[in-house]
């Protein structure tokens, strides 16, 4: 198979806008800029436009259009001719172009649409839909006896390692090969498998007589592998699957494999290859600073020079399909993998079939499905934010029962919205029961991350528990010497992760936990914490330069490269003479200096050393810290801090002058005396989607009177047809006490129904 790339001399423009064009290359996305600041981000068709040069020696091969991805609906014609479209916006797609093409000239044109489809995921999240041809474009050319490239996969070959005993593996490689001509031909097949140096370790052949489709497979014993021990020793084998007619070869893939065991438990957390390891994880959103999701491997590069440089064993991610390279570059340095689509946040209220959903799952797992360093398939997050019923377990199950079916060696888990009770229905689905949990940030306090933890633990026993999400924004421009629930400040975040990872530490039953996130994100609905446009949950920026403090605390637990770091750096102008200076380090010796002369010595373990009481002199104060290894070797750190006489006020947020939508319910309206209201059949009441409320003008009436116009703007305009009055009291944001349900539906359920 020949590859010919195809990301350069494209014409993009807005469909509705012709005359307005520009040149460009892919990966390209048309919301790098409006899907980052806060402004209005275009949601619309754009068109992608490109000659291909068709040479007669080309038309003798079958030709395939390879897209990346493109979101997040996309369309593809040749020669005005529609070829087909995509509506899985994170995945590859392919297609057959011979019979669109002309020798010479032809004009392709891919129309790529970012809007909101109401049976297309995602359709509600916190992060920018961007849009764009935002991957490579690629022709290929085959010969007439092929890999299947039309299987929603990517390579056509499928491998798979299972463990039996005694330190023996099966390696099975299974397969199809499509043959595009008429005549039946004989074909040998060849599989060879080589270590990390090129020694053969084993080959076998097979040989068929191909009429149309062959599905061939391959199983060997493998004695005594060098196994895959993630980032300790990604140690990886290489397979060669070759296809041979006439003494020639037509087609071949190279692909990748380490032999590992993951098992998940209740008890003891995760083993890899039988030896317990705490997910130290981190969660990574694929777009970048001013270039939105169309990041290329260098950006892809960086991100992974980073995770490896906090120490991570293991990324999530979120929340779809990333792009193929870069679970490779996870498979070569061992860092385990939970990926997932975008089931996310609410269902579809239009397809009963979940079509789109299971298209994307199937899609994720066919394409990834040779990647050693997945150990898990997401199959949704944060799915009941609007409502948990039974219908929405009927889907997970769906997909559940889909992903096993792909892919049996593999778990599935999930990630549920802290509103999930520990027993239910959901979490009977899964291998793994995932939670996003902000205790402290969005609802209640810091402590009760832990108490939820044991709550879960002792209520469910059986069922392994991850923590999928955890953190807070932070814009590194605010800090507090008492740092408080939504100041945004380095050092509340500082105080929120550091109490989530010694929680998570200590708790065995815990499989670990992702932070989120690694990186700051476009997120285009957002306008809070002094800044527009993004969650600033990361511990790094979106551009990836400025690593917030709380960056080198995870450093600090985590990573064993020796190094040591001042915390509380940018908050340089300090207006108290004493201050608590904090040092990250993961070596056992650390001195504190200041303006020259020795402060403390700290000795131990601790990744956090906190030395008290420091006093500062008016004005300029230098400070050095320095740390040893047990070698001796010297690792140090310095910053300036100014002891001025008045607090610096651009330390300190101003407040959003947004509407709120908490409301103090028993100063607004009389809740005392209500008793419970029976609930009439054939008319209105709490239990109605918001949706079908305002349909009627008086029930209409009935709910904006207590919630005003709440539900006219994103992200409650997206949960009309699921959101009802009654799963609204069981978000933590409304504060709605259950005496209000009552006095609604006293109003609502004389409202009849037609």
């Amino acid at each position: 198979m020949k590859f010919i790339d195809l990301n350069n001399d494209w014409i993009v423009y807005k469909k509705e806008n012709p005359q307005e064009s520009e040149n460009v290359s892919v990966p390209h996305c048309f919301n790098a800029i409006d899907g980052q600041n806060g402004t209005d981000m275009f949601k619309g068709e754009v068109c992608y436009v490109k000659t291909l040069h068709i040479t007669k020696e080309q038309f003798s091969h079958y030709l395939f259009l390879e897209i990346g991805a493109a979101a997040l609906v996309s369309s593809v014609y040749v020669n005005d001719k529609l070829v087909g479209n995509s509506r899985c916006g994170f995945s590859l797609y392919r297609m057959y172009l011979n019979s669109f093409l002309q020798l010479g000239e032809n004009k392709v044109l891919i129309i790529v649409d970012n809007r909101q489809y109401k049976d297309v995921y995602p359709l509600m999240a916190d992060f920018s839909f961007y849009g764009g041809l935002y991957r490579y474009v690629k022709l290929l050319e085959v010969e007439d006896i092929h890999f299947d490239l039309l299987d929603d996969g990517r390579d056509g070959v499928y491998l798979t390692q299972k463990y039996l005993k005694s330190n023996k593996f099966e390696l099975s490689v299974m397969g199809r090969l499509v043959n595009e001509d008429d005549s039946r031909k004989t074909i040998q097949i060849s599989l060879r498998l080589l270590d990390a140096l090129g020694n053969l370790v084993l080959e076998e052949q097979q040989q068929q007589i191909v009429e149309k489709t062959w599905n061939f497979a391959f199983k060997k014993q493998i004695d005594n592998p060098h196994r895959w021990q993630g980032v300790i020793d990604p140690y990886l084998y290489c397979v060669e699957v070759i296809v041979c007619y006439a003494g020639k070869i037509i087609d071949n893939r190279t692909i990748y494999i380490g032999f590992r065991t993951v098992e998940v438990t209740a008890g003891q957390g995760l083993l890899l290859n039988g030896k317990h390891i705490k997910i130290c994880g981190v969660s990574r959103h694929q777009d970048f600073y001013h270039v939105g999701n169309a990041i290329t491997k260098k950006h892809m590069d960086l991100d992974m020079s980073i995770i490896k440089e906090i120490g991570a064993n293991s990324v999530r991610l979120a929340h779809y399909q990333h792009d193929d390279y870069f679970y490779e570059l996870c498979d070569k340095e061992g860092i385990l993998v939970w990926a997932e689509i975008p089931f996310i946040s609410i269902p579809t209220t239009t397809d009963e079939m979940n079509i789109n959903a299971k298209l994307q799952l199937r899609k994720l797992i066919k394409q990834a499905y040779n990647h050693t360093s997945i150990y898990c398939w997401g199959v949704q997050n944060e799915i009941t934010i609007a409502i948990e019923n039974e219908k929405i377990y009927k889907m997970v199950q769906e997909l559940v029962n889909l992903a096993r079916d792909l892919d049996a060696s593999r778990f599935v888990g999930q990630a549920n919205i802290h509103s999930v009770e520990n027993q239910s229905g959901l979490n009977k689905l899964t291998d793994v029961a995932g939670y996003n949990l902000y205790y402290g940030w969005y609802y209640q306090e810091i402590n009760d991350f832990d108490r939820r933890l044991e709550e879960f633990h002792k209520e469910v026993p059986t069922m392994p528990l991850i923590i999928t999400e955890y953190g807070v924004d932070a814009n590194p421009q605010y800090h507090s010497y008492e740092p408080a629930v939504k100041d945004y400040s380095e050092e509340y975040q500082l105080v929120f992760l550091d109490n989530a990872l010694r929680t998570i530490n200590e708790k065995e039953f815990v499989i670990g936990g992702y932070v989120w996130s690694l990186f700051d994100f476009g997120s285009d609905l957002r306008n809070e914490g002094g800044k527009k446009g993004q969650n600033q949950k990361g511990l790094i920026s979106i551009d990836r330069t400025l690593k917030k403090d709380a960056f080198y605390l995870y450093k600090a637990y985590w990573s064993k490269c020796p190094f040591v770091k001042l915390a509380g750096s940018r908050f340089m102008n300090r207006h108290k003479e004493s201050n608590e200076i904090i040092v990250f380090s993961n070596l056992p010796k650390v001195i504190l200096k200041r303006n020259g002369g020795l402060v403390e010595e700290s000795n131990g373990d601790l990744p956090v050393r906190r030395f008290s009481n420091i006093k500062l002199d008016f004005g300029k104060n230098y400070f050095e810290t320095i740390a040893f290894d047990a070698d001796g070797i010297a690792y140090h750190d310095e910053m300036i801090l100014n002891y001025v006489a008045e607090a610096d006020l651009s330390y300190i947020m101003q407040e959003n002058k947004l509407a709120n939508h908490v409301v103090n319910w028993f100063k607004k309206f009389d809740l005392t005396s209500i008793g419970e209201v029976k609930i009439n059949k054939g008319y209105y009441s709490t239990f109605d989607t918001i949706e079908s409320i305002y349909a009627n003008g008086a029930a209409r009436e009935v709910f904006q009177k207590y919630f005003g116009n709440i539900m006219e703007k994103e992200p409650y305009c997206s949960m009309k047809g699921l959101m009802t009055i009654n799963s609204m009291s069981k978000r933590s944001r409304f504060h709605m006490p259950k005496e209000l349900l009552d006095v609604i539906n006293r109003e609502l359920n004389v409202i009849a129904k037609i």
